[in-house]
């Protein structure tokens, strides 16, 4: 479904805010499909229905990010920004870094 509407949508430059124990996933599935777009994901390591959260500083990353970049599909998470090919969630360290 995230495929058929980055596919859909008349907008070259897209965010999309998803969860961070599948977002490598779907990074790889939209940077395999090779749209001309910059497609860019984000999340939140902390919720932000809680204090403290990274979400709003995730999302302001990622404004910023998406019209900096060339076409292509990143992760964005924590201030950095990662190639959807060569990203993966550290599960015990709680944060993203490259593969």
């Amino acid at each position: 479904q995230i495929l058929q509407a980055c596919r859909s949508a008349p907008e070259s430059q897209l965010i999309i805010t998803h969860g961070t124990d599948t977002i490598v996933e779907t990074a790889r599935l939209l940077g395999q499909s090779g749209l001309p777009k910059t497609i860019v994901l984000t999340g939140a390591m902390i919720p932000y229905s809680v204090r403290g959260s990274d979400s709003l500083f995730n999302l302001g990353s990622s404004m910023s990010a998406v019209q900096l970049l060339s076409h292509g599909v990143y992760v964005v998470m924590n201030g950095r920004i990662f190639n959807w090919d060569n990203v993966r969630k550290n599960k015990d360290g709680g944060f993203f870094e490259m593969s």
